[in-house]
């Protein structure tokens, strides 16, 4: 199996003191943003990152969020622009560029160079974005489908034609040949986060995108998307493989399962409580109004998911310490034994031989980053990378 790790790099001070009610305020003025912490918040993610490298990882996931502490990767091609030269063998899985909000040319170049300058080392991530990034850049929601879906095709020409033109709906061009061309022929890998609706699992199955189903939600949710995005794929002559397949996993190790509780509860409920969908809407029903999703965006969902597909505000800012521990009771927080089990566990279940596993989810200090990312690396990453998944069970029957 490979593993990456991916990091939110949220504001690097938690913020709890400033909440009204249940709510951090949005947009958060300046005043209270403190530059000597995002100095060292860098830093510290650039020292861990290189920790990555040096220890075996494969990768290490980087984001897009804008206006909030939630995550301060406003460029995410900027950082890993820096950890190409910091490091020698770590893949830099940008998860993703928000291509509805940015001038895809410009997206297309970036990436090139930054292939080039990693030798090959780029995964590049598409993401649509949520609802806070259009409210940012004053795009409308309702046309965020058509630009990532323009956007796409825009870079994917200018990375794989001589010359190529485009007239678009938002973009046009005229005879570009694009200057660098990526390493990688005939592109670098495009991996999709799919959240749940059934557009982009449609859009990644027709063009053959590995994807991270669920983004740690439920496992009905995860298994529906992947039932569903092998069924796509087998309608657009492609055939689904542990590859086509990551999963996002929050794992801890420790000496005792309450001893990981104790340790990582309060900053799994801070990113929760605080940090999560701050001054964002999550619930599927906000974003139909808006367009953003269509009225059958869940229709492929199960009826006893469906809950799960709703994305209900209340299941984060509601969340306790007692909901905490029935949780962990199922997660891979604990033990190095049972941590590498449970991954194994999920990884087989779903049919994918990637994890990207989340080990600094709401702030942990950085000295506690660093012991998880070594502990973590000594005493679960040879297990995972023994362990190699050969099957999507899920996919199974669904005709090829």
């Amino acid at each position: 199996m490979k593993v990456f790790v991916f990091d939110l790099l949220a504001y690097g001070e938690q913020l709890e003191h400033l909440k009204v009610g249940n709510e951090l305020p949005y947009p958060l003025p300046n005043k209270y943003f403190k530059p000597e912490v995002a100095v060292r918040t860098y830093a510290e993610h650039l020292a861990a990152w290189e920790e990555l490298d040096r220890l075996g990882y494969d990768g290490v996931g980087f984001n897009e969020h804008h206006c909030s502490p939630y995550g301060l990767m406003n460029s995410p091609n900027l950082l890993a622009a820096a950890v190409a030269q910091r490091t020698k063998n770590l893949k830099l899985l940008i998860y993703g560029n928000l291509l509805p909000l940015h001038e895809p040319l410009r997206l297309a170049e970036e990436l090139a160079m930054l292939d080039c300058m990693s030798n090959g080392r780029l995964i590049s991530g598409f993401a649509r974005g949520i609802p806070r990034e259009y409210q940012v850049h004053n795009v409308p929601l309702a046309q965020s489908r058509t630009r990532f879906e323009e956007a796409f095709d825009i870079i994917t020409r200018a990375w794989t034609e001589e010359i190529f033109s485009y007239d678009g709906v938002f973009w046009s061009y005229k005879d570009v040949a694009l200057w660098p061309r990526p390493v990688q022929r005939p592109r670098p890998p495009i991996w999709m986060p799919i959240v749940g609706s059934k557009e982009s699992i449609e859009f990644a199955g027709r063009h053959d995108l590995p994807i991270t189903p669920g983004l740690g939600r439920s496992q009905g949710l995860r298994d529906d998307i992947i039932r569903y995005y092998a069924h796509c794929l087998a309608q657009s002559g492609h055939r689904i493989t542990p590859d086509h397949l990551s999963l996002g996993i929050s794992a801890y190790v420790a000496d005792s399962k309450a001893r990981a509780v104790r340790e990582m509860g309060p900053h799994h409920l801070y990113f929760n409580r605080t940090l999560f969908s701050h001054g964002n809407f999550t619930e599927t029903d906000r974003l139909r109004q808006t367009g953003y999703s269509t009225t059958g965006s869940t229709d492929y969902v199960s009826p006893e998911n469906l809950r799960a597909a709703q994305f209900a505000r209340e299941d984060f800012r509601g969340l306790r310490m007692a909901d905490v521990e029935r949780q962990a009771e199922h997660m891979p927080w604990g033990t190095a034994d049972e941590v590498a089990s449970r991954i194994i566990d999920a990884a087989e279940s779903a049919g994918a031989d990637t994890v990207q596993v989340s080990l600094n989810r709401g702030v942990l200090p950085h000295e506690m980053f660093m012991e998880q990312i070594r502990r973590f690396a000594a005493d679960v990453l040879p297990v995972l990378h023994a362990h190699q998944v050969a099957r999507v069970p899920l996919a199974e029957g669904i005709p090829a």
